[in-house]
């Protein structure tokens, strides 16, 4: 059974490297080559206006050409990790694979080059002679102590970063890891002692950072294959080695053992025993990082040292030690400033950077992709998670800080405020286009309830709110569930201390609640004993009460259920004094930015008065994110040609936008091709009033508004921010329940800014 499970694993692995292309990387075109302009522009003639500028000013090529943005991942394939000398060829995969992850996490494009040299200083030559291609060279899986030669060749003639990934990433680690894991322990580096197995690069580079980070030199006790690293020893030995020989009559782990407060394990499985973990010191610290079988299994080191702080290589235990939460995001910042080196204040900004997040609130998004692991920082938390996509706005930007602070940086950035939030909305796509709608938020304060409370991507956006806003969130559920969820998901807020509960089961409002709810309904069949149940088991009845009552501003609900079942309360409730539903309008964030889709949720079919309050409602919404609506309404008719019922919907409604003089672009009735493409629709209708790209689609259905918005999500990658429940004063919106944390946050900022009647 083993056996068989092996082979499809093996299988799987070749069949994701071989369909449906060969090879995991390819090269794309960033600008078109659709004509012969686009040819003369992108070689000749043109071509020659970008040479002469660089050759006049070499720093012009980060504007005029990739090298800004480009690295290069180079190897000899001499030492593979867990492989060992598989040779250039054979290395291949790998390179590509480092390749994917400098893209997949820092957006950073890379040439993977494999090369056939084993005397480390050719292959430094050669490194060397590619400086005018590259931004930045990350050199991969290179034997020590070859490494080392052509690490320190390459930095003194090159006047770009050159980084060894497998020395300074895995330092760089191990160093946040070891940051925390003392924190936990109440130890300080100057008083530690640390007992190493390796030798290697990885391993010489870790405690070179640790004696950077304050370990004193005569604390760290280094051993290898052949034993304790003492003075006069002469087998094995190099000057990286020699720095760290002791005088000492000792030879074995065995004997070095005692007292360790940390063992830094990069050689081999079976290593360090349960028996020597027992005469280690008082909350010993273990990073077995040797794969795929780490130097002592943490349940035996467990047995023997129940509070004993692990860490491993391995994905399958907790802390794993992982250079990609270094090497993207050191090297975006590197390029980003343009820094001639990759120096030790670059290097310590990213090990506070890293182990500051993990003492953070962990982000919902990495909670996603890690469901059912504890993220809350302690013994088991130390680092965070690969997929924290806090990592590249903070740890870029403070080794870009560290950059410029220390001189080596060619291009310094002006805002470092400005830096941040570009790398932030490179990660949350919806950042930069929330962003007017945050500094709209942040100059009131409003108090929004959420009829799902106990949901923890509630929990989750509450917490966000109350870190990143001036908003106020009250929750609705069960105060025990509330807290039992939060402890759960590692947050630190708590009910009835960091945010308000209404309890449905228990609250000293209850009679209040079905009292005004009554006196809201009793003429439309809800009797005083349906009241009462309503208020004890309907949380957006209750939260819909709580607006009308003025103790909430605002209420978002519909994280499951049908949203019609949602709106009907809404309706019940809070459409008076001149509100009512106008319809939902979808924001769907692409790569070439922002589309608006409506009606996705409210009317089925609409009636043209309905369209046209849609297109004004849409119109000033669009306006809250800093953009000029464009608005296109969609039918199967395409300006009269046909008389469908949508065509002579969107007609009308067109009509009654243009008796009401709106002050914004629109036209139709059209397609969605003519709408997206202006030269498809100057052919077909000359002089259309709608110019270039439309950013709103209205459609004379839900049907067609809600099938575009979804194959835009499931197929274009679109995010959505939304729905947005236009015509309730922003007294209610209804989300979806397949909403993140993230699409909770923007919708509970998007409530928090006052809009008037149609918004």
């Amino acid at each position: 059974m083993e056996d068989r499970r092996q082979d499809s694993a093996r299988q799987a692995a070749l069949d994701y490297h071989e369909f449906p292309r060969p090879g995991k990387l390819e090269i794309r075109a960033t600008k078109p080559m659709a004509n012969g302009r686009d040819l003369a522009r992108a070689y000749s003639p043109g071509v020659a206006e970008a040479c002469l500028e660089i050759k006049a000013d070499p720093s012009t090529a980060a504007r005029y050409t990739t090298k800004g943005n480009l690295v290069a991942v180079i190897s000899n394939g001499t030492a593979v990790l867990g492989l060992g000398n598989i040779g250039a060829l054979a290395s291949k995969p790998v390179m590509e694979g480092k390749a994917v992850l400098f893209k997949k996490f820092a957006n950073i494009d890379c040439f993977d080059i494999e090369v056939n040299e084993l005397d480390p200083v050719k292959l430094a030559e050669i490194v060397c002679a590619l400086e005018p291609t590259f931004g930045a060279v990350n050199l991969e899986d290179i034997k020590a102590p070859d490494c080392f030669i052509v690490e320190e060749i390459c930095r003194e003639r090159m006047n770009i970063p050159v980084f060894h990934d497998d020395q300074h990433g895995t330092a760089i680690v191990v160093g946040a890891a070891a940051t925390n894991a003392l924190r936990i322990a109440g130890k300080r580096f100057e008083d530690i002692k640390i007992v190493s197995t390796g030798g290697g690069a990885a391993g010489i580079a870790c405690l070179n950072m640790l004696l950077k980070l304050g370990v004193q030199r005569q604390n760290v006790w280094l051993c290898d294959i052949h034993g304790l690293v003492h003075e006069g020893r002469e087998i094995d030995m190099n000057p990286q080695k020699a720095a760290y020989a002791q005088p000492s009559d000792k030879r074995a782990l065995a004997e070095v053992i005692d007292g360790a407060d940390l063992f830094l394990g990069l050689s081999g499985p079976g290593v360090l025993t349960p028996e020597m973990v027992g005469r280690m010191a008082s909350r010993p610290i273990i990073f077995a990082l040797a794969n795929p079988n780490p130097e002592i299994d943490p349940e035996a080191a467990r047995a023997v040292a129940p509070d004993a702080i692990i860490a491993t290589g391995r994905s399958d235990f907790p802390n794993q030690v992982n250079n990609v939460l270094c090497f993207p995001f050191i090297f975006r910042g590197a390029l980003d400033v343009g820094a001639t080196t990759i120096n030790d204040e670059m290097k310590i900004a990213c090990i506070e950077g890293i182990a500051a997040l993990a003492r953070a609130t962990t982000a919902a998004e990495a909670a996603a992709a890690y469901r059912g692991e504890t993220l809350t920082f302690g013994a088991d938390y130390l680092i965070p998670k690969p997929f924290d996509p806090r990592l590249m706005g903070v740890v870029s930007s403070a080794v870009a800080r560290a950059a410029m602070e220390t001189g080596v940086a060619t291009r310094p950035l002006e805002d470092m405020t400005a830096y941040k939030q570009k790398l932030d909305s490179s990660v949350f796509r919806s950042a930069m286009i929330m962003r007017p709608v945050f500094e709209a938020a942040a100059t009131t304060e409003r108090r929004i309830v959420f009829a799902e409370g106990e949901d923890e991507r509630v929990l989750r956006a509450a917490n966000a709110m109350l870190e990143e806003t001036t908003d106020v969130p009250i929750l609705i559920g069960r105060p025990e569930v509330i807290a039992m969820r939060a402890e759960r998901a590692g947050l630190p807020i708590r009910p009835d201390v960091d945010f308000q509960i209404v309890n449905p089961e228990n609250d000293p409002r209850y009679r209040d609640y079905w009292e005004t709810y009554h006196g809201l309904m009793a003429r439309r069949g809800v009797s005083p004993d349906i009241a009462r149940a309503i208020m004890r088991t309907n949380t957006t009845a209750i939260g819909a009460v709580m607006v009308h009552r003025d103790e909430a501003d605002s209420l978002i609900c519909g994280t499951f259920g049908q949203y019609s079942w949602h709106l009907q309360y809404v309706r019940q409730v809070l459409a008076r004094d001149g509100l009512h539903p106008v319809g939902a309008l979808s924001m769907i964030i692409l790569e070439d930015g922002p589309l608006f889709i409506a009606d996705t949720q409210c009317h089925n079919d609409p009636t043209p008065q309905q369209v046209m309050e849609t297109v004004v409602g849409a119109a000033r919404h669009v306006r809250r994110f800093g953009l000029t609506p464009k608005i296109a309404l969609c039918s199967h008719s395409q300006f009269g040609n046909t008389d469908s019922y949508s065509g002579r919907k969107m007609r009308d409604a067109l009509a009654m936008l243009d008796a009401r003089e709106a002050d914004f672009m629109y036209d139709g009735e059209m397609h969605v091709d003519a709408a997206l493409d202006p030269d498809l629709r100057e052919r077909i209708f000359p002089g259309s009033r709608l110019q270039g790209v439309a950013n709103v689609l209205v459609f004379a259905g839900t049907d067609a508004a809600s099938g575009v918005r979804n194959a835009l999500k499931m197929r274009a990658a679109g995010l959505e921010v939304g729905p947005i429940l236009m015509g309730m004063g922003n007294r209610a919106h209804i989300v979806t329940p397949s909403i993140t944390t993230r699409g909770l946050l923007n919708m509970s900022v998007l409530a928090g800014t006052p809009v008037n009647h149609y918004g």
